[in-house]
């Protein structure tokens, strides 16, 4: 049996996140979404969960961050060429968010990013395979 793998986002707007994710391409699972979380699809096996900020905090005993102004985690997304990476980041920017730095080519691996609307930070990753094993 695979394991699944579920991360947990706090969100100011829950609507304003989805209607951001969508805009990207991305699926949710009616089945776990209400007015304080949905469920969002990012592949087989692998999920966010957008909580809204006040029902994220019913899980933890600590402050939750304020990812405008300080980062704990950078998510990170795997693409299939450099002109999806590319399409990815500007669909984001299309749907309001902003991109913390440029693109970055260092031949066998091209990103790039962006922070969404609650300051969360996403990498869009391609990776070279066949330059990566001549570099063997």
């Amino acid at each position: 049996m695979a394991t699944n793998m579920f991360v947990n986002l706090p969100v100011k707007n829950l609507e304003k996140s989805i209607s951001f994710f969508k805009k990207l391409g991305f699926k949710f699972n009616a089945h776990f979404t209400d007015e304080k979380a949905t469920c969002m699809v990012v592949a087989e096996n692998i999920f966010v969960m957008l909580l809204v900020k006040e029902f994220f905090q019913t899980f933890i005993r600590k402050e939750i961050a304020d990812a405008k102004h300080m980062t704990e985690v950078i998510i990170t997304l795997s693409a299939t060429s450099k002109e999806q990476v590319d399409e990815m980041v500007d669909r984001a920017v299309q749907a309001g968010a902003t991109t913390p730095h440029g693109r970055q080519d260092h031949g066998w691996m091209y990103g790039h990013g962006f922070q969404d609307l609650d300051g969360h930070l996403w990498a869009i990753m391609f990776v070279d395979e066949s330059n990566l094993r001549q570099m063997d």
